[in-house]
């Protein structure tokens, strides 16, 4: 029988209550929301807190998606359905819908947060790659105030983040950009399982349709979600063809650093992960010349 440890139950309703209280106790309580990775772990013992504190009433002031010129911020308690009904993130950035059409089940995207996903740092988990494609900062919250830190130093290694002992994740922010778009896909072993490999990427074109930047995330190959700069700087000013998509994927598969387990050897999931980067790579240009043609003079058609 899977029983975690003794814990006391608390609850806060503002950010500025959850930081007081995270102060106090310091180390030995954590932050709970949909809490469908924190329990399972609890659990089998292998994470034990003395205090829960439970946040779920932060949803008011945390759970939004507000577009703005150039920006889109999404508060850390907005919820995965939120994320994939949001037309303002579908319009931006098509990476999200992807995403969140394949992350578990009904109950978890009903339940699970954005900032739940981030702060719990599983290698495999499919919206850090998400938030690591689209070049994303994090705005974490603490006595002194709020501080931003990117994606690649919020994600310090396997469920290790930048947020401290009294912190909290408050808010996420994403770049907007003209001419891009992106996409997302995943290899798992039934549905709703954690991946065998993921990988998300996002594109922009300059006015002559070359590559004006470039990023790919991947999940599920090595210990924690990773970024792969290298492909940016071989796509960059060049024209999209099957060629560049299977440099990149050379690149990525390279790049990783996957292990053998029961989802499958180190050398299938490089294949996975070239496989992959190439077809995200491939979606996100297709979406951008869809885009593209399907507005003329400013007017969609």
């Amino acid at each position: 029988m899977q029983v975690p440890a003794p814990f006391e139950y608390r609850r806060v309703s503002t950010v500025d209550e959850a930081v007081a209280l995270l102060y106090r106790l310091g180390d030995t309580a954590r932050l709970v929301a949909g809490g469908h990775s924190l329990l399972p772990m609890m659990k089998l013992r292998l994470a034990n807190f003395e205090y829960l504190i439970d946040i779920n009433e932060l949803h008011d002031e945390l759970g939004y998606v507000r577009a703005e010129p150039g920006l889109i911020r999404i508060g850390a308690m907005t919820r995965h359905r939120e994320l994939r009904e949001s037309a303002e993130l579908a319009a931006a950035f098509p990476v999200f819908g992807d995403a969140e059409r394949v992350i578990a089940d009904p109950l978890v995207r009903n339940r699970g947060t954005l900032g739940g996903s981030l702060c719990q740092a599983d290698p495999s988990e499919d919206l850090s790659a998400v938030c690591t494609t689209l070049d994303a900062s994090c705005v974490i919250h603490g006595m002194d105030g709020e501080r931003v830190v990117s994606m690649e130093d919020f994600h310090r290694g396997p469920y290790e983040t930048a947020v401290g002992d009294a912190e909290i994740l408050t808010e996420v922010r994403f770049p907007v950009r003209p001419r891009g778009s992106s996409a997302y896909e995943t290899v798992e072993r039934r549905a709703g399982d954690w991946a065998v490999v993921s990988a998300g990427a996002a594109v922009w074109l300059d006015e002559a349709g070359l590559i004006a930047d470039a990023r790919v995330g991947l999940a599920a190959v090595g210990p924690h979600t990773a970024g792969i700069p290298g492909i940016a700087e071989a796509l960059r000013g060049q024209r999209p063809a099957e060629e560049l998509w299977a440099r990149a994927g050379d690149i990525a598969a390279e790049a990783c650093d996957p292990v053998t387990d029961r989802r499958g050897s180190a050398a299938y999931k490089r294949h996975l992960a070239r496989e992959l980067t190439m077809r995200v790579l491939r979606r996100s240009v297709a979406r951008i010349d869809a885009h593209i043609g399907g507005h003329i003079d400013g007017q969609e058609v």
